[in-house]
């Protein structure tokens, strides 16, 4: 069972190196690096590429780590007993079973993305130590200890917003993913654009890591933002000369799928203000 990237996922060396020691050691792979470099659509290559199915759970400020395993509908019970309703007498017709358990219970292997796990409590990660380390953990209500039928390939991505715990993350294989050079860019592109003109590719490209390092620049922008913006430069049928118009230093054609707030607008107005007096 190895992964060496799909036709739609451009992994490097060092990312399939990664995800192959993770499954090898069977351990959970942090990822990190900027949002939209590809960490959670690695999780969905990476099911595809070994052919299991994956579970998907999205962190947000205001999940629990419990939600994780399960949640005990008490008050759906306590209703339910004044109606006389025959289900309140088995526990577990108010067992919601968790993405943990779902992948626990699983007939096969499976790939467990936990996508934006910084995003949750900075209790969160500490709450799920035992369970991802044992995959087990036992349900109080029914007395009952889930145990994982198959242990999956557990994918959890980091943007970084805030330190993970020590015991966290010496559970975990780490990789962060860098910002693709150029030449790997261009396979990306590729991937998505195949055909694409040469002159515009190099040209946009170009343009887009002069951005990218524009000093002062609150957002650089991502991979994902650059496909957004090569779509549009391909439907508005522009060519490298009508990006070559718009000059290093002013606003690039398109730009709002590449400058995300209004300071970095602001700059590069700017920019443009001062090439044209000449200062």
């Amino acid at each position: 069972m190895k992964f060496q990237g799909t036709a739609e996922y451009i992994a490097t060396d060092d990312l399939t190196v990664a995800v192959n020691a993770a499954v090898t050691l069977e351990r959970p792979l942090l990822v990190k690096g900027e949002p939209g470099t590809g960490k959670t659509e690695l999780a969905r290559q990476v099911s595809k590429a070994l052919d299991l199915p994956m579970i998907e759970w999205n962190i947000k400020s205001t999940t629990r780590a419990q939600q994780g395993l399960y949640e005990y509908d008490a008050v759906s019970r306590l209703r339910d007993s004044q109606l006389g309703d025959e289900r309140v007498h088995d526990v577990k017709n108010y067992i919601r079973k968790g993405k943990l358990w779902e992948a626990f219970e699983a007939d096969q292997k499976v790939v467990l993305l936990i996508d934006e796990i910084d995003k949750a409590d900075i209790e969160f990660p500490n709450d799920l130590l035992q369970e991802l380390d044992k995959m087990e953990f036992f349900v109080y209500e029914t007395g009952e200890t889930i145990k994982a039928r198959h242990r999956p390939v557990v994918i959890i991505t980091s943007n970084n917003e805030k330190e993970l715990p020590d015991a966290f993350l010496r559970r975990c294989f780490f990789h962060y993913i860098r910002f693709p050079e150029i030449e790997t860019l261009r396979q990306i592109v590729e991937v998505h654009f195949p055909g694409i003109k040469d002159a515009l590719l190099t040209t946009a490209l170009t343009q887009f890591y002069e951005i990218r390092e524009q000093t002062g620049l609150k957002k650089k922008p991502s991979t994902s933002e650059v496909l957004d913006w090569l779509k549009l430069l391909l439907a508005e049928d522009l060519s490298a000369e009508d990006l070559k118009a718009s000059g290093a230093s002013a606003l690039p054609k398109l730009h709002g799928a590449l400058l995300k707030n209004e300071q970095d607008v602001h700059l590069f107005e700017r920019l443009a203000f001062l090439a044209r007096s000449g200062r």
